[in-house]
C-alpha cells in the first residue's frame, strides 16, 4: 500500500488536504493525524471493517479497545446510553483536551472498538487538525496512537512515517504534540469515578469538578496483564524502546549513585549504556549516552519529552536504559506510569 503524506501546519490550515484526508476515512481507509497529546491513527468507528484496518496496521491485540473521537458534546449523544450531568461537566471544564471518558456504549458503537465491552471511551482531542478532520469526515473516530503496538507513542511525524509509512492510506504530517503523553482515561461507569489511565488532566483538576475520584489501584502493577482491559495502555506491555529499560527511583544522591554503579557493572559486561536523567542531574553521567528529560520543576516539558527520547535512544545502539524515576505528583504520575510500561514494570528502589 502507498501511504499518501498530507503536510500542514496547525496554524494555517489546508482544507484541501483536510477534505482529502477525510474522504480517505469516510471510503474505509485509515489515516494518521496529530492531537495535543499524540499523534492517532483513525478510522470510521462505526466501520468495523475500518476499525480492523487499524488493529491489522498496528499489530495491536483485538482485545485492546480504542478511543473514540468526536468534535463536539453534542456527537456524544448518539454514542452512550445515557449521559451523565457529572460527564457534561468534565466535558465543559476539559474537552477539547487530553481527557478520555469511559461510559456505557450504545448499539451504534461496533463490538471491534469496545473490544466487547459494554463501555466505549470518548474524547474531543484539543488539536485544530483533528478536530478539522473529524468535523469534514461528519463521523466519530476510532484513534489509538500511530505507531506500532508496544513501540514508544509517537510524538513527530516523523515518527509516524517510521512506523506506518506504507500500512495506512493516509498520514497528516502536522507539528510535533505539546502534551507528548497519552490522554487521562477516566471511568465514569462507576458509583465513584476512577483513572484507568493518567495523563494530561490530573486527579486534582478533576477533583476541582467531580469531588472526590479513585485511581485503579493496580495501576503501574503487573495485575493490569492478567484482566481484560477497559482503557487503552492498561494490559500491554508499552511505550517500549529497543533497548531494556530499569527504573531507579529514590532520593537524588542514591539514585545517582545506584545508576553510576550499573552503569559501570554493564560496560564492564561489554554493554552500552543509556541514561535517562533531568537537567539538574546530567552532568553527573559520563561515558555513558545521557539524556535529559528537562527539569525536575517542570514537569509538563518532562511529560512532553519522554516518548521522543526513548524513540532517540532506538538511533542509538544503546543496549540498556537507566532512567531516573519522576516524582508521582500531578503530571509526573502519567509520565512514571509510561516509563513503568516501557521498562515492563523493572523497578529499583533505593
Amino acid at each position: 500500500m502507498k501511504t499518501v503524506i498530507l503536510d500542514m501546519e496547525e496554524n494555517n490550515l489546508d482544507s484541501n488536504l483536510i477534505k482529502k484526508g477525510a474522504q480517505m476515512i469516510k471510503n474505509g481507509g485509515v489515516v494518521a493525524f496529530p492531537t495535543e497529546t499524540v499523534y492517532g491513527l483513525g478510522a470510521n468507528a462505526l466501520d468495523t471493517e475500518a476499525v480492523q484496518k487499524i488493529f491489522k496496521a498496528k499489530g495491536r491485540p483485538s482485545d485492546n479497545p480504542l478511543i473514540v473521537h468526536v468534535s463536539s458534546i453534542d456527537e456524544v449523544n448518539p454514542l452512550v446510553k445515557a449521559l451523565p450531568k457529572s460527564a457534561i461537566a468534565l466535558m465543559k471544564s476539559f474537552w477539547p483536551g487530553p481527557l478520555t471518558i469511559v461510559l456505557e456504549k450504545s448499539e451504534k458503537i461496533p463490538s471491534v472498538v469496545s473490544a466487547g465491552l459494554d463501555t466505549v471511551a470518548l474524547r474531543m482531542p484539543d488539536h485544530p487538525i483533528a478536530l478539522a478532520l473529524i468535523k469534514e469526515t461528519l463521523l466519530p473516530i476510532a484513534a489509538p496512537s500511530a505507531n506500532i503496538s508496544g513501540r514508544p507513542s509517537p510524538t513527530k511525524g516523523e515518527h509516524v512515517i517510521e512506523d506506518l509509512n506504507n500500512r495506512v492510506e493516509g498520514i497528516v504530517v502536522g507539528d510535533d504534540c505539546h502534551v507528548g503523553l497519552e490522554s487521562t482515561v477516566l471511568d465514569m461507569t462507576g458509583e465513584v469515578p476512577m483513572i484507568l489511565r493518567p495523563g494530561g488532566v490530573t486527579r486534582e483538576a478533576l477533583e476541582t469538578v467531580l469531588g472526590k475520584v479513585e485511581v485503579d489501584p493496580n495501576l503501574n502493577s503487573k495485575e493490569h496483564t492478567e484482566n481484560k482491559p477497559k482503557s487503552p495502555g492498561m494490559k500491554y506491555t508499552h511505550y517500549a524502546p529497543k533497548a531494556k529499560v530499569i527504573i531507579i527511583k529514590g532520593e537524588e544522591s542514591p539514585v545517582i549513585s545506584e545508576i553510576k554503579k550499573m552503569s559501570q557493572n554493564y560496560m564492564d559486561q561489554g554493554s552500552k549504556v543509556g541514561v535517562l536523567c533531568f537537567d539538574e542531574t546530567i552532568s553527573n553521567y559520563q561515558g555513558v549516552i545521557a539524556k535529559s528529560m528537562g527539569s525536575r520543576e517542570n514537569l509538563q516539558i518532562v511529560a512532553s519529552n519522554v516518548f521522543r527520547l526513548l524513540r532517540e535512544f532506538d538511533k542509538t545502539d544503546v543496549d540498556i536504559i537507566l532512567t531516573e524515576g519522576v516524582e508521582e505528583k500531578e503530571i509526573g504520575q502519567a509520565v512514571m506510569n509510561r516509563l513503568t510500561k516501557a521498562a515492563a514494570y523493572r523497578i529499583i528502589s533505593v
